[in-house]
C-alpha cells in the first residue's frame, strides 16, 4: 500500500495536478459540498495513476484540504 500526501484546491477554474516531492497539489473545478470534491479527487487520482477507484481511499482529511490518500497494490 502506498500513501500519497495531497493538497486539494476546490472551486478551481480548471483541473490541474502539480506533482511535488512531498505533496501533490490538485485543483478541482468542484465545490467541496456533500463529498463531491472527495469523489472528484478519487476519480482524478485513479485516472492519473491507472488504478481502479475502489483501490483509492482517503485515510485522513475528509473535511480538510490536506489529505492522506492510501492506494492499494493492484495485486491485492
Amino acid at each position: 500500500m502506498a500513501i500519497l500526501r495531497v493538497r486539494v484546491k476546490p472551486n478551481a477554474r480548471q483541473q490541474r495536478i502539480e506533482k511535488g516531492d512531498d505533496e501533490w497539489i490538485i485543483a478541482l473545478p468542484v465545490a467541496p459540498e456533500g463529498g463531491k470534491a472527495n469523489q472528484a479527487l478519487i476519480k482524478v487520482l485513479a485516472q492519473e495513476l491507472g488504478v481502479a477507484k475502489s483501490r483509492i481511499h482517503i485515510k485522513s482529511g475528509h473535511t480538510s484540504r490536506h489529505k492522506l490518500i492510501a492506494i492499494e497494490d493492484p495485486e491485492g
